[in-house]
């Protein structure tokens, strides 16, 4: 259901989404939305300064039997 909403966002600002990454505190969260919105190619993508984003240390997992994305280090469905 998260990713369908995605995909009806197509309208995101970079600037908007830049700074509620930068300023979010969950690692899960942030990493989640990077792989979603990257699977889905958004053009602006692409311009994120992941540098600037906080995207924490070690594995995170969402699905425990799920595939691990070694990109973004999570394991999800």
């Amino acid at each position: 259901m998260t990713y369908q909403m995605l995909e009806m966002m197509v309208g995101l600002r970079l600037d908007v989404v830049h700074t509620l990454l930068e300023h979010c505190s969950s690692v899960k969260v942030k990493r989640l939305f990077l792989h979603m919105v990257e699977k889905l190619g958004y053009s602006w993508f692409e311009y994120l300064d992941l540098a600037r984003i906080d995207l924490g240390q070690g594995k995170r997992v969402i699905e425990p039997d799920g595939v691990y994305d070694s990109k973004y280090r999570i394991s999800l469905r």
